[in-house]
């Protein structure tokens, strides 16, 4: 089997994510770490936004995968054109203001956005990320940006971490996907290691999760991921999941196939700076460590 290969390691490349995105595991790494399987196969993260924990594990062989189109774009282009890339985005960079940010945001609804190649796709994707509010990306239900201009003196571009990731992308046997989740795993098999990150239950939840759709997955997307989880454990596959510490946890992973770990994660995110610090959160292991 296949040894993990750790971020930290001397002599090893480093990577980190060229986007910030929200739930992003940058805060809990160490702690994911912990709870690796001490050697697998191929790894499988199908909820890959940034990409933190890909980019600390570095496996040789990867399939990641996200629903998010510009997204999974933009992952592409950083693979295959990341000078081009950089040279675009700090374009945008160049021209940043709250009007020139709002116009670039425009271009999913004036039709611009179906006329750029994928490069150009990708640099407007970085460039509303970096330069929206608190990093956040979020369409409404046409699929138009709708994240406000964010308070910045200047859009910070990691310029590095593209090139890094490029050159791990490009090095090792990684395949990009863009779909649901569930397909991104149909191929995972015994001695494989896959990473559940996906929307995390809401902290404060109603009897109304059930209907819970901000991010399409409401309670009974929940229910069918921890299914999942079982039937690729099933198959041998070493399944790490992630998500909020809440009461609904402890009843939907009641399997005594599943490990509930808690721990302490800092988030960032939030309007009000004083609900902003560390929450609790899972890590749950299909596997004993």
């Amino acid at each position: 089997m296949i040894g993990m290969k750790r971020m930290k390691t001397e002599g090893r490349m480093t990577a980190a994510p060229f986007v910030k995105w929200v739930g992003g595991k940058r805060q809990l790494l160490a702690e994911l770490a912990s709870y690796y399987p001490q050697k697998f196969n191929r790894y499988f993260e199908p909820f890959i936004g940034g990409g933190a924990n890909l980019l600390n594990l570095l496996p040789e062989k990867a399939i990641i995968n996200d629903f998010n189109e510009e997204l999974i774009n933009a992952w592409q282009v950083v693979k295959d054109q990341p000078e081009k890339l950089i040279s675009l985005v700090n374009d945008h960079a160049d021209n940043d203001s709250k009007e020139y940010y709002l116009n670039i945001r425009l271009a999913d609804r004036d039709g611009r956005l179906s006329k750029m190649s994928a490069v150009e796709r990708a640099a407007r994707f970085i460039y509303l990320n970096k330069a929206g509010f608190n990093g956040l990306w979020r369409v409404n239900s046409k699929g138009q940006n709708n994240v406000p201009y964010g308070a910045h003196k200047k859009v910070s571009i990691s310029v590095d971490a593209i090139r890094n990731d490029h050159h791990y992308l490009v090095t090792h046997d990684i395949e990009i996907l863009q779909g649901d989740y569930r397909d991104a795993v149909t191929s995972a098999e015994q001695d494989d290691f896959v990473y559940f990150d996906p929307p995390y239950i809401p902290v404060n939840q109603t009897a109304a999760f059930t209907s819970y759709t901000k991010d399409g997955f409401g309670l009974i997307q929940q229910e069918e991921l921890r299914d999942l989880a079982l039937q690729l454990a099933d198959r041998g596959v070493k399944v790490m999941l992630s998500n909020s510490d809440v009461p609904l946890i402890e009843q939907l992973y009641a399997n005594r196939q599943f490990h509930i770990h808690h721990v302490q994660a800092r988030r960032s995110v939030n309007s009000k700076g004083n609900r902003r610090g560390k929450v609790g959160e899972v890590i749950i292991t299909t596997y004993k460590i």
